[in-house]
């Protein structure tokens, strides 16, 4: 017999939910990782660093109440990389306590160290020099995450070419920065040293930011980073960057030459499966470090399966907590149902920008005929309440059934507010459930009901024009 029902290599959202939900299943279960790393890259060096970061940034500067009292408010004139950690670490701190509590309650046992495959049901973990523990199990979920990306012909050194783990190392708030790459990590970094008074430039190889978003949405938030002094370069890729004493140059295709006091690099994730062995399991990753799994999170080897970041998209913290608990189930013999197809995506700039279901690009492209509801936080008690006039809540609704095919939300709360829509449209319900239903006043919720109001006097319309 072996001697775990399921072994999880990993202990970040997927690993965790994957352990603890075959754990509640009444299964043995032990989860794999180093002890520096228990909750994984998204506890440590990922989202909740990042996020905590933010958070602290929107405190210590004032930024969200500048409406109120000024452009020149702040908490705190000369914000140092002390200030920023202090908050991140007591974050870090509370919630690994948090999980090691959850595995110990669910009697899940952690075994500190590196883990890799010795054979298909095999795991050696390597907790110090010369010293391999081996251990067997039934059933494998592979939930290593994924680490930077690091280009070859960049010279990272951690200080002035850094990756986005390296921010939360930094000695000093730079007084300017390059980002390359205007993807979500990017832009989301980005708006924070912009938030602190850094220049930053953003160089981006595409001709537009965060694709997969409305373009109206990312209009108004490229807007507002130009208001915090951010400059954009559109369709430049970078040639080299070059180190000097005192900060670095970036060099772009073009013949462009930007000094800055640092370069952040945002170049996508790399699957961390370079140290698993997994020849020795029969399987393999491809050129990104990613492993090829089934609708049931299964890999080529049945017994084996992949969750989280390290499979690739959506590479999403709370999609992973969900194929970690679906996978654990179906090893385990439990029938449970899918991932819901309407999944919700946040992203964590400043202002804050979070939708679900579709575009209107999207849409236009299928033949999807849509009507959009708009309602603006400025026409809302609470925007003016907390200063938010920018805000903005968008609905595209259809025509012919009157249901919800997209909610797109920027500014305050936007990751907060975009569920209610989710549930609306995940319980298959219409904008006239919005219209007719109580919102509590004053909301940011309200805006449901006002961007509703909005889309049905404009169906309304068009149906006197048609009588």
């Amino acid at each position: 017999m072996n001697d775990f029902d399921l072994l999880v290599l990993g202990s970040g959202p997927g690993g965790q939910r994957a352990a603890i939900a075959a754990a509640k299943l009444g299964r043995r279960v032990a989860i794999v990782d180093r002890r520096e790393m228990i909750g994984g890259v998204c506890i440590n060096t990922g989202t909740i660093p990042s996020k905590t970061l933010r958070e602290a940034v929107l405190y210590l500067t004032g930024l969200s109440q500048r409406e109120l009292y000024g452009q020149s408010y702040r908490v705190k004139d000369e914000i140092t990389v002390a200030d920023l950690g202090m908050r991140t670490q007591h974050v870090i701190g509370r919630e690994v306590d948090v999980i090691r509590s959850q595995l110990a309650r669910n009697h899940v046992t952690v075994l500190a160290g590196a883990g890799h495959f010795l054979d298909p049901n095999t795991i050696g973990v390597t907790g110090g020099p010369d010293r391999e523990r081996k251990v067997t199990a039934d059933h494998i979920v592979v939930a290593t995450g994924t680490t930077p990306a690091r280009p070859d012909t960049v010279a990272f050194d951690d200080r002035t070419i850094i990756d986005s783990d390296g921010i939360l190392h930094m000695d000093r708030v730079p007084e300017t920065m390059v980002v390359v790459g205007a993807g979500v990590i990017g832009i989301e970094y980005a708006s924070m040293f912009a938030a602190l008074g850094t220049k930053v430039t953003v160089v981006e190889r595409r001709e537009r930011m965060l694709e997969f978003c409305d373009l109206e949405i990312v209009e108004a938030l490229k807007y507002h980073l130009r208001d915090l002094a951010v400059t954009f370069r559109f369709g430049e890729t970078v040639a080299s960057v070059e180190r000097m004493a005192h900060g670095a140059i970036t060099v772009l295709e073009s013949g462009k030459r930007i000094p800055a006091d640092t370069v952040m690099y945002s170049a996508g994730r790399q699957g961390m499966t370079g140290e698993l062995s997994l020849e020795a399991a029969g399987l393999a990753a491809d050129r990104r470090g990613r492993i090829k799994v089934d609708e049931n999170y299964r890999t080529e080897v049945p017994h084996i399966y992949a969750v989280g970041d390290v499979i690739g998209f959506p590479s999403l913290a709370a999609t992973s907590m969900e194929q970690g608990r679906l996978a654990a189930h179906h090893a385990c013999g439990e029938p449970v149902q899918e991932i819901h197809e309407l999944q919700p995506i946040g992203i964590y700039t400043i202002p804050e920008i979070s939708f679900v279901g579709r575009t209107e690009d999207a849409l236009t492209e299928a033949k999807v005929p849509f009507e959009v509801g708009v309602s603006r936080y400025r026409e809302l008690a609470r925007g003016q309440i907390i200063g938010d006039s920018y805000g903005m809540l968008k609905l595209l609704v259809s025509p012919e059934d009157r249901s919800l095919l997209g909610v797109h939300v920027f500014g305050t709360g936007a990751t907060e507010l975009v569920h209610i829509g989710q549930t609306v449209m995940g319980c298959g319900g219409t904008v006239d459930y919005l219209v007719n239903a109580v919102f509590n006043y004053p909301t940011l919720a309200e805006s449901y009901k006002v961007a509703a109001l909005d889309a049905m006097n404009k169906m309304r319309h068009i149906a006197r024009l048609t009588q």
